[in-house]
């Protein structure tokens, strides 16, 4: 039955739920708090990394003197505030969470993010049921593109990588995918599809795809 087995990793945010301005409102808001404005353009190219990789790449050689935990906990508790009124899942996720579930896939997400914020977005989708493990901000170490998040979720799914599909909309995730050794899709809810490339299907909408696609790609 093992080698039968099959593991679905989610991305959360872009994946998801679509989190993109919650986020930036709450960098933004940030941004006026420290008197350092956080752009938007600095938010497009970092969207998906880590706080601890996106915060020096704000604040420069400001980054030395400022206490980067405590602005990641501020940051992300300014977020949650935003988010828990406003998020909603993407097109085709409720489906597709309900195709893989009744195939009996392994679930994950395997995020940037802290787990306050996985758990009130499983919260918000109904799902948290459904997902057996999480591999968030405490545990990681490494932010993509490296496989770190991924390989931790696979490991607590009880899987190999290969025999896991990672679910992506940033570069950066999908560079950790395959480093990982997992299947990977990409869908371009946030990212254009040339910006995904090496991804081993690329879809407009998670509606595209099912537990019977996801086995295959696998399998493949």
């Amino acid at each position: 039955m093992q080698q039968r087995a099959y593991g679905a990793i989610f991305d959360m945010d872009g994946v998801l739920v679509d989190s993109s301005e919650a986020h930036y409102a709450a960098w933004k808001r940030l941004g006026e708090q420290v008197g350092v404005p956080f752009e938007r353009r600095l938010f497009d190219e970092t969207f998906g990394m880590t706080n601890f990789q996106i915060i020096p790449k704000w604040l420069g050689p400001k980054a030395a003197q400022a206490d980067i935990p405590g602005l990641s906990v501020h940051k992300e508790e300014m977020y949650r505030e935003v988010a828990r009124s406003v998020l909603k899942p993407l097109d085709g996720v409720p489906e597709l969470l309900e195709s893989l579930w009744a195939a009996g896939f392994r679930m994950a997400v395997g995020s940037s993010g802290p787990k306050a914020n996985v758990e009130m977005v499983l919260e918000i989708l109904g799902a948290a049921d459904k997902f057996t493990a999480m591999a968030t901000l405490e545990e990681v170490t490494q932010g993509k593109p490296d496989p770190q998040v991924f390989l931790i979720a696979a490991r607590k799914l009880g899987l190999p990588p290969s025999r896991c599909v990672v679910l992506e909309d940033a570069p950066q995730g999908v560079q950790a995918g395959l480093a990982a050794g997992a299947k990977v899709l990409a869908v371009t809810s946030t990212r254009p599809a040339h910006a995904l490339h090496g991804a081993h299907r690329i879809v407009h909408s998670l509606r595209e795809v099912d537990a019977r696609k996801l086995e295959a790609l696998v399998d493949q």
